[in-house]
């Protein structure tokens, strides 16, 4: 085994460990452990040849997300965009802190940092790629329980929220997205071909 990728499988390790003090739980599991999982596996299914930086920054990008919970911030539109802010700072200078940690150069470290801080979609490929991986998660995972929680939405609102989920993606991930490869929730696929036709 390479050093590079004892160190990936060391770090990877330090992140689970973290996100299994969540206490919030997500079918029956800590819900970032369970996140973070999921964002592995997706990266897996649709960049299997992805290198350390997206291995690291998908594992990191909701680490420790409940020590900065939503209503720490007011309850509005710019209220909620200051927290996005706060927690992409937060996730990256933990990744960052553990991957020091485990003996990456800060190279490594700033690319790691810079996608999960989020900075550069669309220019910075490291970025990009964990993009696209949050947005099939979301669609495939989190879609569904997310409208669940929103009856009061009308479809056009609905064909928004997916049009920028979609605009936001890679066209590889859109057509990763629509090839059968994702498990799209039913009962919103026609609100999901809509928003696509429209955007």
């Amino acid at each position: 085994m390479t050093e590079d990728k004892t160190r990936c499988q060391q770090v990877i390790a330090l992140i689970d460990q973290a996100n299994s003090a969540d206490p919030n739980m997500d079918e029956g599991q800590p819900k970032e452990l369970l996140y973070s999982q999921r964002m592995s596996a997706m990266l897996q299914r649709f960049s299997p040849d992805a290198d350390e930086v997206a291995q690291l920054a998908v594992r990191a990008q909701h680490i420790r997300r409940w020590v900065v919970p939503r209503d720490s911030y007011p309850a509005t539109r710019e209220g909620y965009l200051m927290w996005r802010k706060s927690l992409y700072k937060f996730h990256a200078d933990e990744a960052g802190r553990l991957m020091h940690q485990a003996g990456y150069d800060e190279v490594m470290i700033e690319r790691v940092k810079s996608a999960v801080s989020k900075r550069g979609i669309k220019a910075n490929a490291d970025t990009q790629l964990l993009e696209d991986v949050s947005a099939l998660v979301f669609i495939e995972h989190y879609l569904l329980a997310f409208s669940q929680t929103k009856a009061d939405y009308d479809e056009a609102k609905w064909i928004d929220i997916i049009a920028k989920t979609w605009k936001k993606m890679s066209v590889a991930a859109q057509t990763f997205a629509l090839s059968g490869k994702l498990a799209l929730p039913a009962a919103l696929i026609p609100l999901i071909v809509k928003a696509v036709e429209e955007k």
